[in-house]
């Protein structure tokens, strides 16, 4: 993995050709699918409703339905590797799933490294005073909101072409 969070190999190097580009943010869980989409210009994340996960075909369809639905021009997905940088078992089933949803998308898709996020997203619900029962609906899309914003800060600050 390179230092940026970009996981080599993952996607195109050069992402477009400096026109706007609407995102979608994918936060991978066991039960839930969390989901971020950034504005149109491509600059800030925010959360929608996470999917709640039924059966692979089910997810990917979901997740089509949601690149259609908000014209999305590119995918990053959220990569759970261990904090020594190694894929683990659950990187492997992000792998597996991007994997499957690549050959029925027009649009790029991209991992991005997500090590800490779900940790960053309690504490961020934690200190906003928000219930226990209703961190648990929400902490996977705010865990996909920081996923994608630290994509788009990186791409934005020149790290990534547009």
């Amino acid at each position: 993995m390179g230092d940026n969070g970009r996981i080599p190999g993952s996607g195109p190097e050069h992402p477009g050709d400096g026109s706007l580009e609407r995102c979608l943010g994918l936060d991978l869980g066991e039960k839930r699918i969390g989901v971020s989409l950034s504005d149109a210009l491509g600059w800030t994340a925010g959360p929608l409703a996470a999917l709640a996960r039924t059966s692979l075909k089910k997810d990917l369809a979901a997740v089509r339905e949601l690149i259609h639905r908000h014209e999305v021009q590119r995918v990053i997905v959220g990569l759970p590797v261990r904090m020594d940088g190694t894929p683990g078992e659950m990187a492997r089933r992000s792998q597996e799933f991007v994997d499957r949803l690549r050959p029925s998308v027009s649009v790029p898709i991209e991992t991005w490294d997500e090590r800490l996020t779900t940790v960053q997203a309690e504490r961020i619900l934690v200190e906003a005073d928000v219930r226990r029962e209703k961190r648990k609906q929400v902490i996977d899309s705010v865990a996909a909101c920081l996923i994608l914003q630290g994509y788009l800060d990186y791409r934005n600050a020149g790290g990534l072409p547009r």
